[in-house]
C-alpha cells in the first residue's frame, strides 16, 4: 500500500471485507491508477451503489458518493452533467451493475458519458447472501442455486461493447499491475470506459463452489486468462474455459457532456427559441 495511503481515509478502517476478498486488490490498483495520473483528489469523485465493491468509496480519501442499489450510473451523470471538469470513477459490484442497476448501465453507454466504472466482478451477490447475480457463471451454485445455475451469464465487455462504451477492458485481481494499466487508460479516455475487474469471493462462491482458498481462486485467474495480444493465435480448443484479459475494445464517438454544452450554446446563441 505504500505510496497511496494518502488516498485513504484511515478513520474508516480497518475495512468490512472478508479474508482473502480481492476487494482490497482492486481498490489499491485503482489507486495507483490514480496516483499514476497525479488526479487532484479534490476535483475526483467516487460514486459507488450497494454491495461489498460499493462500500470500497468509504475509504477513499475524494468527494465520494455512496448511492441507492444500482444508481451509482445516474447519480455519476448527474455529476458530470453540473461539473464537466471532475473526474468521475464509479465503483459497482457484478449485481449492483447489471441487474438492478442494468438499465442505468446500457444507457450511460449508450450516451458515452465521460465516466469511469470498474466492475467488481466476484460472479455472486457477496454481501447479501450469496445470491447468483447475471454474472453467474452457468453450472455454479450460489443460494439461491442450490443445484447449479441455468441462467447464462452476461458478457459484460461484449454488452458494454453493444451498448455504445468507447474503452473496454478487461483486468483480474491476480493480475494487479495490468488492471492499474486498463485503469489509467480508461480515465485518460474521453467517454464512457467499463474495466470488468474479475476478483475473487472466497466466501460466498468459492466455499459453495468448492473453489479451495483465496490463493486457490488467484491461481484460477491466472491459469484461465488469456492476454488479448494472444487470442488471434489460438485455436476454439484452445481458448475453451478461457477468458480473455487486457485492453478488449477502443473507439471514438461524442461524448454526451461536450454534446450537452454544445447544445447550450447554439440555444443560448439562438436567444433561448
Amino acid at each position: 500500500m505504500a505510496g497511496i495511503e494518502k488516498y485513504l481515509r484511515q478513520s474508516a478502517l480497518p475495512h468490512i471485507w472478508c479474508p482473502g476478498c480481492g476487494n482490497g486488490i482492486l481498490l489499491a490498483a485503482i489507486l495507483r491508477a490514480v496516483d499514476k495520473l497525479g488526479l487532484d483528489q479534490k476535483k475526483t469523485v467516487v460514486v459507488s451503489g450497494i454491495g461489498c465493491s460499493s462500500r470500497a468509496s468509504g475509504y477513499m480519501n475524494f468527494n465520494t458518493v455512496h448511492t441507492a442499489h444500482g444508481r451509482a450510473l445516474t447519480f455519476a451523470t448527474g455529476i458530470k452533467l453540473a461539473k464537466p471538469e471532475l473526474n468521475v470513477i464509479v465503483l459497482t459490484g457484478d449485481g449492483d451493475a447489471t441487474a438492478i442497476g442494468g438499465n442505468h448501465f446500457i444507457h450511460a453507454a449508450r450516451r458515452n458519458v465521460d465516466i469511469t466504472t470498474v466492475i467488481f466482478n466476484n460472479s455472486i451477490y457477496g454481501m447479501t447472501g450469496g445470491q447468483y447475480s447475471p454474472l453467474t457463471p452457468m453450472d455454479a451454485k450460489a443460494t439461491t442455486a442450490p443445484f447449479g445455475h441455468i441462467e447464462r451469464s452476461f458478457d459484460i465487455a461484449a454488452l458494454a461493447i453493444a451498448a455504445g462504451a468507447t474503452y473496454v477492458a478487461r483486468g483480474t485481481a491476480f493480475h494487479a499491475q495490468l488492471l492499474t494499466d486498463l485503469v489509467v487508460k480508461g480515465i485518460e479516455n474521453k467517454g464512457f470506459s467499463v474495466i470488468d475487474a474479475i476478483t475473487q469471493c472466497p466466501i460466498s462462491y468459492g466455499r459453495k463452489n468448492k473453489m479451495g482458498s483465496a490463493a486457490d481462486m488467484l491461481a484460477w485467474q491466472r491459469d484461465h486468462a488469456v492476454m488479448a495480444q494472444a487470442v488471434a493465435k489460438m485455436s476454439p480448443e484452445d481458448l475453451q474455459g478461457k477468458f480473455v484479459i487486457g485492453e478488449l475494445y477502443r473507439t471514438v464517438a461524442p461524448e454526451y457532456t461536450a454534446e450537452y454544452d454544445k447544445l447550450i450554446a447554439r440555444v443560448e446563441k439562438k436567444g433561448g427559441k
